[in-house]
């Protein structure tokens, strides 16, 4: 085994100065955020708070934590996450599978129809009188069927498919495997890592996602915890008013915007440490395979 060279040694230094500056400068406005969560009003008006919290305070997350129509909400949006990954993987691998097909007869036509609504869109209002036309409101599907294909997604699914040996299902055809038992037994185990790349994408943007919701949703109850923080932050919640002294909202108005960051940033952050082997996978896709 070759010795470095001293120039590869010197690159690797600089490399690794570099990339723990970036490193640092990335956390840095996250840990901000979560020190301005737990400080106190005076602290955070007079720009105290860097990376450790300053007056100490919990106001804030005890009146957004004892609201129950905080807890309802969060399991809302737990609810709108899941069904809608579910579907948008459904459709998605479903659609990919397909179009990794080269001898598919109309498949310029499907690959051309996904890649138009990328650059096209019906707009706001039409597809507001279509959601309400079809009776989708007040409901999971009012979110989870119109954003049910990412066209992104789409394509990067349809790329790892066709980068698959075509000898695997030639294969599994000759043993008698149906093309829904080559999908479910061959292709998709060979498939984790742009599988759990896909689920990411899609829960986290459905996990943030909150103008569908505040646009189809007409109950407060059936909302997501995205529009109830929203609201919190205007002043137009009962768990902002209830029971709050002017001191209290004095609080709240200061770091309000830095707890709803922490809130619902906080489980895709403890979902990530468990997916993050197959992303960096997953996001080298289109390399170079040796």
């Amino acid at each position: 085994m070759h010795q470095p060279t001293r120039g590869y040694r010197v690159f690797q230094g600089v490399n690794g100065v570099v990339l723990t500056l970036v490193v640092l400068v990335t956390l840095y406005p996250f840990v901000n955020i979560v020190a301005r969560s737990f400080s106190g009003e005076r602290q955070i008006r007079a720009g105290e708070v860097t990376l450790w919290p300053k007056g100490f305070n919990l106001t804030t997350y005890r009146i957004v934590f004892r609201d129950s129509m905080f807890w309802r909400n969060y399991g809302n949006t737990v609810l709108y996450t899941v069904v809608s990954t579910v579907i948008a993987m459904a459709l998605t691998t479903c659609y990919a599978y397909v179009l990794s097909k080269s001898d598919l007869r109309g498949r310029g036509v499907l690959v051309g129809v996904a890649v138009f609504t990328m650059f096209f869109t019906g707009g706001l209002i039409p597809n507001y009188v279509l959601v309400t036309s079809l009776g989708l409101k007040n409901s999971v599907w009012a979110i989870a069927l119109p954003n049910a294909v990412s066209v992104f997604n789409l394509l990067v699914m349809k790329a790892f498919f066709e980068s698959l040996p075509r000898e695997l299902e030639e294969a599994a055809e000759i043993d008698g495997l149906s093309t829904y038992g080559i999908l479910f037994r061959i292709v998709l185990p060979l498939s984790k890592a742009v599988i759990a790349t896909m689920v990411l994408f899609y829960s986290v943007s459905f996990w943030n996602s909150w103008f569908s919701a505040y646009l189809y949703m007409d109950r407060t109850e059936l909302m997501p915890v995205t529009v109830y923080l929203r609201n919190l932050i205007s002043g137009a919640t009962t768990g902002g008013n209830a029971g709050a002294g002017t001191d209290q909202l004095s609080q709240v108005g200061a770091n309000i915007q830095a707890v709803t960051i922490v809130l619902t940033a906080l489980p895709i952050l403890c979902v990530y440490p468990f997916v993050q082997r197959y992303f960096v996978s997953g996001v080298t896709l289109g390399a170079v395979k040796g």
